[in-house]
């Protein structure tokens, strides 16, 4: 195997190790995520510094799990390095979580809960992920570790796994992702819009938050979600007899999204071109209010939902006979392909949790610190990011970047603004295959 690429990563790594600050670290760090994308079926500590040579196993696991440093600079750097790659207004912000399956209860953070990756409910780790995505090509950018209230009602279990004060107290998933998000938008990083699946499309306090951040968001939700006809209007009846109405309520009732698409008309549509030809499913879209306001009691029907914002409805019928459903703020003119393609590209995500595990071993940590976990989880972030340049050049024909820096682009919009151009292009990039060939 032609070892080349080991330099390049030192050339790329620079302004990673420049933000260490910290001769020895700098040293690590290389070797560390040369670990990550080198040969080897185990990407833990251990055998990783065996394979590496000129690094002890204690040397390495003190860089990870012990010492004591602050990641936020390398993090910062992540996402300079993400948006000058992917980022734009035609990039998507991908917000998902990934389990990491787990023996024993002594890791942080591990509990009986559901996984996503298995279906099912399972002992493990849940990371909210965050991953930045355009034109098909993911980078990842975040990855946080969700507590159990079975973790946060413990306050003697935290401290054994070294959990900082601040995230020691509960928050839900849909919480911890505009924390993220706030984090990512502080930094610069430039995209169109938000993705996330119904677990976190369900909340409407995260799709209020993303609303009232100014963003444009594509979300999965139940059939069963609630919402009104976009002409929905608020009157006060007037009762035969009784104190007038103090509160108005909605002339029509609301509906279930199944029942509010069921008569839309259906389209046949194209959203990528997979390695088996174009992918396709019916797709239908209608202009509603969802059924998120403040509760208010509505007759016999007891509390219910105001309308609260303006929002498409689209529906999406698989071949397979599955039926999923989404809510999005993207503007009134959108077209019906470009919707289907917004809520289709959150696969990008998918697609990078699935290579940080099998090819660069973000399941493999074998501490149980928070800090461990974290830094692990990022220097598996780092070896991705530079993967997903290099294999950017070659398909520029040999160029390190895809694009110019982003200083060079066009002034527009601020980050996070609705661009003009949203939608999934038909690029398609190789898988990683382990360590890159020069």
């Amino acid at each position: 195997m032609n070892e080349s690429w080991k330099a390049d990563l030192e050339e790329w790594l620079a302004p990673f190790l420049s933000a260490l600050g910290h001769k020895v670290r700098a040293r690590l760090c290389p070797l560390y995520v040369a670990g990550l994308i080198g040969p080897g079926d185990r990407k833990s500590i251990q055998p990783m510094a065996a394979r590496e040579g000129g690094v002890g196993y204690d040397q390495l696991h003190h860089f990870v799990a012990a010492g004591t440093w602050d990641q936020a600079p390398l993090e910062k750097v992540l996402l300079q390095e993400a948006d000058r790659m992917v980022g734009g207004q035609s990039a998507f912000l991908i917000i998902d979580d990934t389990a990491l399956p787990k023996k024993g209860k002594h890791s942080v953070g591990v509990a009986p809960q559901y996984a996503t990756t298995l279906g099912k409910n399972a002992n493990c780790q849940t990371l909210v992920s965050t991953t930045l995505a355009r034109d098909e090509v993911p980078v990842m950018v975040g990855l946080r570790l969700f507590l159990p209230e079975s973790w946060t009602s413990a306050p003697d279990r935290m401290i054994r796994a070294r959990v900082p004060d601040a995230h020691q107290s509960y928050k839900t998933k849909p919480e911890i992702a505009l924390e993220e998000i706030d984090r990512i938008r502080t930094a610069g990083v430039r995209f169109g819009c938000v993705l996330a699946d119904a677990g976190y499309g369900l909340s409407a306090p995260f799709r209020q938050g993303l609303s009232a951040r100014g963003l444009t968001w594509a979300v999965g939700v139940g059939a069963r979600q609630k919402v009104y006809p976009a002409g929905v209007a608020l009157t006060f009846p007037v009762a035969a007899r009784g104190r007038p109405r103090k509160n108005p309520v909605p002339d029509v009732t609301s509906l279930s999204a199944e029942k509010t698409l069921a008569s839309a008309p259906w389209r046949t549509l194209s959203w990528r071109r997979g390695t088996k030809g174009p992918l396709k499913a019916r797709f239908a879209a209608v202009r509603i209010r969802v059924a998120d306001g403040p509760p208010q009691r509505i007759g016999a029907m007891g509390q219910q939902h105001l309308p609260g914002e303006d929002a498409w409805l689209i529906g999406e019928h698989r071949s397979t006979g599955e039926r999923k459903y989404y809510l999005s703020n993207l503007p009134a003119d959108t077209p019906l392909k470009r919707l289907a393609g917004a809520v289709k590209a959150r696969w990008a995500c998918e697609q990078a949790h699935q290579q940080l595990k099998e090819e660069l071993g973000l399941d493999h940590f074998e501490g149980r610190s928070w800090s461990g976990l974290h830094r692990h989880a990022l220097m598996t972030m780092i070896a991705y990011a530079f993967l997903q340049n290099r294999r950017l050049g070659q398909a520029s024909g040999g160029k390190k970047d895809l694009r110019p820096p982003a200083a060079a682009e066009p002034a527009g919009d601020p980050p996070g603004h609705p661009g003009s151009d949203l939608h999934t292009g038909d690029t398609q990039m190789p898988t990683l295959q382990g360590a890159p060939q020069a």
